[in-house]
């Protein structure tokens, strides 16, 4: 794909709807078009793809369009900041309020007016191009200025990354809501930036890789007293964020329904790393094991 083209993904189990859509956008130098007709290859696609946008309908042959959704966000595939326009038949208020809440940045009724599609396309990609360089919840860089961290981090001899994920933490904001689940996220923010201080001082540097993944680069030998001290941490912070009267009972269920962590250390004595790929699927292979 040229660089200067923008890639949307369609997620659509209509066929003519499909070719409508591919023959109006391709009138349109800037767009590329691709097409899937079930929400499973459309998750494939879009994890594989890492498209610009994706437009999408709330009812397809497998999985529904909210679930397809839901799996976006959930950071598995690094998906999570894919902006999304529901394309659907529903008009209820309640379903475009669902589509909202999942993260959807726009919801869109069928039929509607091609030109008023593409101005609402160009309009979210014109937005998404100004990439954001801090977290809104935790205030902690995200985005280029981490891959900058790491790319510098790599042209180094001595380095140490301590990975914490949090992990159940959508499932938890489904039941207690939005505003709750910032509040989890910006807490352990703060927590994990006081332990790095204490391990390695304040230069040192913490960042997100996703929403629930947390990344600091330190020093080889201070990945592991960091990761020892992340754990004790979260191990005793997590079951408070639960209302007093789910406390007990959440601390007994087993992940990932409830909340809980993942720590990973890397360091620059476990392999040769000259990418952030390689690092990525160094801590891939690490989450699997």
């Amino acid at each position: 794909m040229s660089d200067d083209k923008k890639q949307i993904l369609i997620i659509e189990d209509d066929p003519n709807l499909i070719t409508m859509l591919q023959e109006y956008f391709h009138m349109y130098a800037e767009y590329e078009i691709v097409a899937a007709s079930t929400g499973e290859e459309g998750l494939t696609l879009a994890g594989e793809l890492q498209p610009d946008l994706i437009l999408q309908d709330i009812r397809l042959p497998d999985i529904d369009g909210f679930e397809v959704c839901r799996r976006l966000r959930s950071g598995g595939r690094n998906t999570e900041n894919i902006p999304l326009i529901f394309l659907t038949e529903k008009q209820e208020r309640k379903d475009r309020l669902a589509g909202l809440e999942l993260g959807a940045v726009d919801y869109i009724t069928k039929p509607f007016d091609m030109q008023e599609l593409r101005l609402r396309v160009r309009n979210i990609l014109n937005r998404t191009s100004f990439v954001s360089l801090v977290n809104a919840v935790t205030n902690l860089p995200e985005g280029e200025v981490v891959k900058e961290n790491l790319n510098q981090m790599l042209k180094q001899d001595d380095w140490g990354i301590v990975l914490a994920g949090l992990r159940g933490l959508y499932k938890f904001r489904d039941q207690y809501g939005f505003v709750a689940s910032d509040d989890v996220a910006r807490a352990t923010g703060i927590m994990l930036s006081g332990a790095l201080r204490a391990v390695a001082g304040r230069e040192a540097f913490l960042g997100h890789l996703d929403t629930a993944d947390f990344v600091a680069i330190v020093a080889a030998g201070q990945a592991e007293p960091l990761a020892r001290r992340y754990e004790k941490q979260l191990t005793t912070a997590l079951p408070q964020f639960y209302p007093a009267i789910d406390r007990e009972s959440a601390t007994a269920m087993r992940a990932p329904d409830r909340l809980a962590y993942q720590i990973t250390t890397l360091t620059s004595k476990d392999g040769i790393f000259r990418s952030i790929e390689d690092l990525r699927q160094a801590l891939l292979e690490f989450d699997k094991s």
